[in-house]
């Protein structure tokens, strides 16, 4: 069990002897008990951890809300499971909250407002780009414009036959094993039942997991599609497109239905692939090699149908103004949604509803089969697009003003570091509950106590950073305005107008919620102006080892104010940025980025210089901005989370 406040005591002389003159910092740690076959599940976007119940509430606090100290622990394919069956209630429950006002009246008229795609049914490849994309003229925030229509179309795909094809013979355990589909060469599909657990390296034979490789040809531009059906037995499957050098480059889990696969993977450049189908968390270490696996996953028959065709993808061009914060949900055969930007680039695409975290004030759509959200940086045509299906669809697409534009009051940020009484029930934790304060914590720092002002000054001036004077410096909006209170210096504004509060300080024990942050909503556009998110103190402040704890970047060089100050204010910032509009970014890429999930990376999030250590010259300034989405939450593209933020943070 994690340390209570209460011990804090009997450690920090102890702590302050041993830190005075610690020895260099350890090379980056790793994510603790993580198999080497885990890992490449994880970074392959594949979560690891025990799953719910196919719709079941997982276990655990919601990841995309959380910065978690092991993101190997998440659910995150039973929690986008979740998310999707929640969202049509909730969005039937902001509509019946908006009841009576213009917001109900402006989404009451998008089912007048239709737009009929103009390419004809049965053919594709007049919209398909957004060179081609079909301009939709009367759509936008401005006066005598629909802020909220209906596109209505229907999606024609290539079709497949597909032809029945004995399993492979074994072992097909790795790429250099693969059984050759001949998709690509002499057919466009196959149909394929088979095991997963008959080979030599399944169980029965005391293996380390077996896993079955089909091999096949792709040309630029068609779309691979891998589907699998479990009608009986306890597998659960997951499937995973690899290169011919080994790299994954589009993986799925549970998108089939239940426990079932469906992975679709738009070619860039044509070549070999193969897919490999396994058991949940059951990727090999290695995969050209075929006793690469851990042990101990799922087995089972499965079938699987695999295709390579042409898909039918339609885009439409609308005009948004600077600050425009779009939402569209889409019902019907499209099961991909997606926004491009001026550039053009794809901003958002999303195959799944996770609307249910948006705030109840939230005007956005949701309940559709995919649900995506932008907020505009430029002026000009940006673009929405639907794929992956075959046949009609409806889409409701939808535009707003930032909702403090013009408006007289200012959103207030309020850093609170004296701690709390919170209802933590929010975030799924044990309800009402006094959080410690952040001064608790400062001697498992090696902080004296003394010198608490001036590390909260430190957090401070790292928030202020981070949320403010970077977005002002942006130049993105000249109405951006924040203002940035804290309890050291300033009154507890919370509960007034417009004020949303970052708690800082307390414990998962204290909480109830197993996380190191974690914020009530994503709101893009900003349209619940007064929320709450915690940031935990007791994980940054553990003995040093875990990537999560400041003490293992912590030694004799390091200016421990000045880290701390930083780490916990980019924490800080990195709260405040989901009830601002952000959702989590790629840690592992090659840019920081205050929005980066949590896992073995949190030294790119603290700032840690290349030389390994905490509060030195090389620290690195992490700031918002462009950022490829997590990959573990299965959104798309490249999110920018500094423009997300400047305009729903506007006056």
């Amino acid at each position: 069990m994690r340390r209570s406040i209460a011990t804090v005591g009997a450690v920090v002389l102890g702590l302050v002897a041993l830190t005075a003159g610690a020895a260099p910092a350890a090379p980056k740690p790793t994510d603790p008990g993580l198999s080497p076959a885990d890992k490449a599940s994880v970074d392959a976007g594949l979560p690891v951890a025990a799953k719910a119940a196919p719709g079941a509430k997982p276990a655990g606090p919601n990841p995309f809300l959380s910065l978690l100290p092991d993101a190997s622990k998440a659910d995150y394919s039973g929690w986008a499971t979740y998310l999707k069956k929640q969202a049509s209630a909730k969005a039937a429950a902001r509509l019946k909250a908006l009841a009576g006002t213009p917001a109900a009246a402006a989404k009451a008229a998008a089912a007048a407002v239709v737009v009929d795609e103009n390419e004809p049914d049965g053919t594709r490849g007049s919209n398909d780009n957004p060179a081609s994309a079909q301009l939709i003229k009367n759509f936008g925030t401005g006066a005598a414009q629909n802020a909220a229509i209906r596109v209505l179309g229907q999606l024609d795909p290539e079709t497949v036959t597909t032809v029945a094809r004995p399993p492979n013979p074994e072992d097909d355990g790795s790429i250099t094993l693969a059984g050759d589909t001949g998709i690509g060469t002499v057919r466009s599909g196959i149909v394929t039942n088979a095991v997963i657990g008959d080979g030599p390296h399944g169980s029965a034979a005391g293996g380390t997991n077996d896993f079955d490789f089909y091999k096949l040809q792709a040309t630029a531009g068609q779309v691979v599609k891998v589907q699998t059906a479990t009608p009986t037995g306890a597998l659960d499957t997951l499937v995973a497109l690899y290169t011919p050098d080994g790299t994954i480059v589009a993986s799925n889990d549970d998108s089939g239905g239940g426990f079932d696969s469906l992975m679709q993977y738009k070619v860039p450049a044509t070549g070999t692939f193969y897919v490999i189908v396994a058991a949940y968390s059951g990727l090999p270490a290695d995969p050209f090699d075929p006793a690469s696996g851990d042990g101990g996953a799922s087995e089972g028959p499965y079938t699987v149908t695999i295709t390579e065709a042409s898909d039918d993808t339609d885009f439409f061009a609308v005009k948004l103004k600077a600050g425009d914060v779009l939402g569209a949900s889409v019902k019907g055969s499209p099961a991909y949604l997606t926004v491009y930007d001026t550039v053009p680039r794809e901003v958002h695409g999303s195959d799944q509803d996770a609307s249910f975290i948006y705030p109840m004030d939230s005007l956005l759509p949701g309940g559709g089969n995919a649900v995506t959200d932008y907020v505009a940086t430029k002026a000009g045509w940006h673009y929405v697009a639907v794929a992956q299906g075959s046949g009609s669809y409806d889409i409701t697409v939808e535009a707003y003003r930032p909702v403090l534009q013009g408006a007289k009051p200012v959103q207030t940020l309020y850093l609170d570091f004296d701690g709390a009484r919170v209802n933590t029930g929010v975030f799924g934790g044990t309800g009402n509950v006094q959080l410690s304060p952040f001064s608790a914590f400062l001697a498992l720092w090696g902080i004296p106590s003394v010198q608490e002002d001036e590390v909260i000054d430190a957090v401070v001036a790292s928030v202020t950073e981070n949320i403010k004077q970077d977005l002002l410096d942006s130049g993105l909006n000249n109405r951006f305005k924040l203002k940035i209170l804290n309890s050291k210096d300033h009154a507890d504004p919370w509960g007034q107008k417009n004020v949303s509060r970052v708690v800082i300080g307390g414990t998962i024990d204290e909480s109830g919620v197993s996380t190191i942050g974690i914020a009530q909503s994503i709101d893009p556009g900003n349209f619940e102006t007064e929320e709450t998110a915690l940031v935990l103190q007791d994980v940054l402040s553990d003995p040093a080892g875990g990537p999560a704890s400041l003490n293992t970047y912590l030694t004799a060089e390091s200016d421990r104010i000045a880290f701390v100050g930083q780490a916990v204010g980019n924490v800080t910032a990195h709260e405040a940025g989901h009830f601002f509009g952000d959702f989590h970014t790629d840690n592992s890429d090659a840019t920081p980025n205050v929005m980066d999930s949590g896992g073995a990376n949190f030294d790119v999030l603290f700032g840690v210089g290349p030389d390994g250590v905490g509060g030195t010259a090389d620290d690195v300034d992490v700031d918002f901005g462009d950022s490829p989405f997590s990959p573990a939450e299965g959104f798309v593209g490249t999110e920018d989370t500094l423009g997300r933020i400047v305009f729903g943070v506007t006056s």
